[in-house]
């Protein structure tokens, strides 16, 4: 099989790895493609909280088709199309994973589709219904609008009724994000902090930047507002003033949706259950800027550190 491998901190490489068979618990699956994501990015810099022992083979979401099954696996077969999320291993042409890491595919979603959806959609829901518990009526900030995490955020946030307000850099990354549902745009350009208090405050943030952008962001957010560091692609972690969180009342909320695999997988399970109902039924529109060989993993890795891309980079094998 070939596998992109991290064998040192910071360097990758295609290589040929020895196929395993799956052991109890687990399934053989021929890997179709696999999103890439900003954790790829640090998990090859040593950097993610869950980054896997050396050598290994990031890739947290894949889809493909179950070519074995182990002893005590029942509810898959041979044949079934699944969507796995897990963790790592998905930038290979085939891997082996835990059974309850995956689910099986509507007949409507494609292996790229799947490939792409769960943590990016996965992430958006639980951040805002479950955590934030998002209302009709008000005002989201989402940071890093056009990318693949922050369009979701975007459509679903419109579809909970919330008026959405978008912040990215550019005029095709603004557009990207309208056509997801926006309300209103910000350039990362503008003055983040001063329009926001123009519009009247954010009630929810979701905020996959970090650095100036959260300061800014925090700073306008109103009394009782709830906030998402969902990531930091700017480089700097977010900090948090706690003396401001008491004068307004606000709370943070911490979300890592791998975390839950281990602690609250139904979470998970019911998130993905409502997205593939919604995408059955064409209230979904999932973007994909960019599909690339597995020879080119490094081109879309640097898609994402450049922030090159709207919407998800996948990677199909062949």
């Amino acid at each position: 099989m070939k596998a992109y491998q991290i064998q040192a901190v910071g360097e990758g490489q295609l290589t040929s790895l020895e196929r395993q068979a799956p052991g109890p618990g687990e399934i053989g699956v021929e890997i179709a493609a696999c999103g890439l994501n900003f954790a790829d990015l640090l998990m090859k810099k040593g950097t993610y909280q869950d980054t896997p022992a050396l050598p290994f083979v990031p890739g947290l979401e894949l889809a493909g088709r179950i070519t074995a099954v182990g002893p005590d696996v029942e509810i898959f077969n041979p044949g079934d199309r699944v969507a796995v999320f897990s963790g790592h291993g998905g930038l290979a042409t085939y891997g082996v994973f835990k059974a309850a890491l995956a689910v099986k595919l509507p007949d409507t979603m494609d292996f790229v589709t799947a490939a792409s959806f769960q943590i990016s959609y996965g992430t958006s829901l639980i951040a805002l219904d479950h955590c934030a518990r998002l209302q009709p009526g008000e005002t989201l900030l989402v940071t890093g609008a056009a990318g693949g995490v922050g369009l979701t955020a975007v459509e679903i946030g419109k579809k909970m009724g919330a008026r959405v307000v978008a912040h990215a850099r550019g005029a095709d990354k603004l557009a990207a994000a309208k056509h997801a549902g926006a309300d209103i745009l910000i350039d990362s350009e503008e003055d983040l902090r001063s329009r926001l208090k123009e519009l009247g405050g954010a009630d929810v943030v979701y905020d996959a930047i970090g650095g100036d952008v959260w300061k800014a962001a925090f700073r306008a957010t109103n009394p009782g507002g709830r906030l998402l560091p969902i990531g930091f692609a700017g480089g700097e972690v977010p900090k948090i003033p706690a003396n401001h969180l008491l004068v307004k009342n606000l709370t943070v909320i911490g979300l890592y949706i791998g975390g839950y695999q281990k602690t609250h997988p139904q979470i998970i399970t019911n998130a993905l259950q409502q997205l593939f109902e919604w995408h059955n039924t064409g209230q979904l529109n999932h973007h994909v800027s960019h599909q690339l060989p597995l020879e080119q993993v490094e081109d879309g890795l640097e898609l994402l550190r450049q922030r090159k891309s709207t919407g998800k980079v996948v990677i199909t094998m062949g």
